[in-house]
């Protein structure tokens, strides 16, 4: 392996979906406690879920990633571009990115979420999304002073 990170993949990851019309986070923990890598969701409402293995060995060992599927109607493997693509699981989405962008290799089948699922997680992903840009902001903003509750007058 050259040295690519999950980071590296990720970013790149993040970069194809937006230019396939999806809006990704990072890390976003699912209602039965798994943590995808990257979820995103898309104009249409679809729920796309990628894990990211960086070697052989933590895919060969990862036994969770099917419980990512019962929230997912699109699901992918990231890998690098220097990884053996054969190892990864048939019947799953392959995408191959690095640091600077990626490319969907082999696509996911579409499995539709029930609609009571689908609305669960999306507003789980929006309240994390909206909660993370919250952060960002607060972050970067100047030291300021308080601003009263209620104004008088």
């Amino acid at each position: 392996m050259s040295g690519h990170t999950a980071t590296d993949v990720a970013r790149g990851v993040s970069r194809l979906l937006m230019q396939e019309g999806f809006s990704p986070i990072l890390e976003f923990t699912l209602a039965n406690g798994r943590r995808l890598d990257v979820a995103a969701l898309g104009g249409d409402g679809a729920m796309l879920g990628v894990e990211i293995k960086v070697s052989v060995a933590d895919l060969r060992c990862d036994r969770k990633w099917p419980d990512y599927l019962e929230f997912c109607e699109l699901f992918y493997f990231a890998i690098p571009p220097d990884f053996p693509d054969h190892h990864v699981p048939d019947g799953t989405g392959l995408i191959v990115a690095d640091r600077y962008g990626g490319a969907i290799i082999r696509p996911s089948s579409r499995t539709p979420l029930h609609a009571s699922r689908r609305k669960a997680v999306t507003l789980s992903f929006a309240k994390v999304a909206a909660e993370r840009l919250a952060g960002v902001i607060e972050l970067t903003a100047e030291p300021r002073t308080a601003l009263p509750l209620v104004r008088e007058g």
